[in-house]
């Protein structure tokens, strides 16, 4: 039987689509004439700033109400600095830090980075409590593990991306935080009492609903006693029942993206996973990055037959494609009346974004006793930039918010600290990646003069690193050093037995070689932790203190 026209533009209401490259394809035009709700954008999708508001205007052309999606977290997941790292510290920083001021200034610079590019939803902040030290997909991208904490920055942030004009998006309902797997190669169980979820992973999606955050993004975890054997993407007492009615959540449910096999694989398909969701009280479906025409109209297809049939009631579709039309006239009159209007880029206090500011003669106690230093106060931007640009951005981290242990490389060459100007920094190979891709990490553009390699830490040993050092302190930089046993193991052999100081840009954890010359936690991966990781050993000179 033939899909009613109707049905189907009412069912693409619903859907987030996807396409490749850095210009819209024919097809993807088409769909949103026919009433798509909007398309994620993917790294893939990102050259420049000029090319990315060069495509999103394409996409309004199309249709002045088109949702523009994209994962902009700061930190470690970044759409716009995928090519670099972003300029901004994350989540794990900013809760180091602990200043919900300077959140919301961060969020609010970022909101204005997108709001210039075009983008109208972010999905982001990540509110997810991250319990589990082991997590491989939260991590970083967590304020904490704190609830209150992850709570009081989870208000900062949907503040400061809403002022720029831009929807944000708290992730992962209801709560993602606890888990040792990946949703999206499987799903994920997390067993524990609903009343343990409301003290320690809803606090932050409660503070989400009390700032007015337009989006909430469903998880594809299972919770037992919540969710029954499925996802809580797929669960209308989670959606509805916790979120809606408990929380009193009113704006736009978005689901994870759809083609995960926390979801697809739960469902036997993503148009199967669509309707599921649809049903469960989600609204905007977030289909994925690996996305055509073809797709797009099964999954509108499949929405537009479950109502035909009675799986789908119509009033819950239309209530869906409502609650999307309603996000997408919001975004629509912030960007005519509340955004600003397009500021300069970042200014290079922002977009070191972190920095540490140890004197030199200041010793291990000095350094792992500061707490507080000076604010950057960035160069002077447009009046129309947003108070984001002109006011104090960023603040330093200090060396014990990074987990300093010794307060400058020079310490590594007792008597000589010149020799500090030309370490061997190793940056052990990780294939650490989020949903796309790599992360841009590591040490890089600023270490000066400094010989850089990359190895990986299987089949690389202590002895060929210090011979390569030639009598030169090494710096062996890595993401979750101690969970790989030959980087870890690696790790160990070189501080026992050579100068070496050891950058870890992941989550904390215990693990700490007794004999390292320096240990440095920096909370992340991105641009700003590795420019304050540098400047703390004193890496960066006036040659490259700039770089961006």
């Amino acid at each position: 039987m033939a899909i009613d026209p109707g049905l189907r533009r009412l069912a693409l209401r619903t859907l987030l689509a996807a396409f490749p490259g850095t210009s819209a394809p024919g097809w993807a035009l088409d769909l949103l004439a026919d009433g798509l709700a909007g398309h994620t954008l993917f790294g893939t999708n990102v050259e420049d700033p000029f090319q990315l508001a060069q495509l999103t205007a394409r996409l309004r052309s199309a249709r002045p109400d088109v949702l523009i999606a994209i994962d902009e977290e700061g930190g470690d997941v970044t759409r716009l600095g995928h090519r670099t790292g972003s300029p901004y510290p994350g989540n794990s920083a900013l809760g180091a830090i602990d200043d919900p001021d300077l959140t919301r200034r961060v969020y609010a610079a970022m909101g204005v980075d997108l709001a210039t590019a075009g983008v109208n939803l972010d999905l982001a902040p990540t509110v997810d409590v991250n319990t589990a030290a082991e997590n491989p997909i939260i991590g970083t991208r967590s304020f904490g593990a704190d609830p209150a904490l992850v709570a009081r920055h989870t208000g900062a942030a949907v503040e400061g991306l809403q002022s720029a004009g831009v929807a944000a998006c708290a992730k992962h309902f209801p709560g993602h935080g606890a888990t040792v797997t990946d949703s999206h190669l499987e799903l994920p169980t997390v067993d524990a009492p609903v009343d343990l979820l409301r003290s320690r992973d809803l606090p932050p999606f409660a503070a989400a609903v009390a700032a007015g955050a337009k989006a909430v993004m469903s998880a594809h975890i299972r919770v037992p006693e919540l969710t029954g054997d499925g996802p809580a993407t797929f669960s209308r007492v989670a959606l509805e029942g916790l979120l809606r009615s408990e929380y009193g959540f009113t704006g736009v449910i978005v689901t994870d993206a759809l083609e995960m096999r926390g979801a697809a694989g739960a469902a036997g398909g993503i148009p199967q996973a669509a309707v599921r969701a649809l049903s469960a009280g989600a609204d905007l479906l977030c289909i994925g990055a690996l996305v055509d025409r073809e797709l797009v109209l099964a999954v509108a297809d499949e929405i537009a037959s479950a109502v035909r049939d009675g799986r789908l009631p119509l009033a819950r579709l239309e209530q869906a494609a409502t609650r999307n039309v309603e996000l997408a006239s919001w975004a629509a009159l912030s960007r005519i009346t509340g955004a600003p209007t397009p500021p300069l880029p970042p200014p290079a206090s922002l977009a070191a974004a972190t920095a540490v500011r140890t004197p030199p003669t200041a010793t291990p106690a000095a350094a792992t006793d500061a707490s507080t230093a000076a604010r950057t106060q960035p160069t002077a931007t447009p009046a129309a930039a947003t108070e984001a640009r002109t006011s104090p951005s960023v603040a330093d981290l200090t060396s014990a918010e990074l987990g300093l242990h010794a307060a400058r490389l020079a310490l590594l060459v007792e008597g000589d600290p010149a020799a500090v100007a030309g370490p061997l920094i190793v940056q052990l190979s990780s294939g650490y990646s989020i949903a796309e891709g790599k992360v841009p990490w590591g040490l890089r553009p600023f270490a000066g003069e400094a010989e850089q390699i990359d190895v990986p830490a299987a089949g690389t040993t202590a002895d060929e690193l210090i011979e390569r050092a030639a009598g030169r302190p090494i710096v062996l930089v890595g993401r979750r050093v101690h969970q790989s046993p030959a980087s870890r193991e690696l790790a160990e052999k070189l501080a026992a037995t050579w100068p070496t100081a050891i950058v870890e840009m992941g989550w904390p954890s215990t693990w700490r070689p007794q004999e390292a010359r320096a240990f440095l936690v920096t909370h992340g991966a991105s641009l700003a932790s590795s420019r304050a990781a540098a400047e703390a050993m004193g890496l960066i000179t006036e040659r490259n203190a700039d770089a961006r």
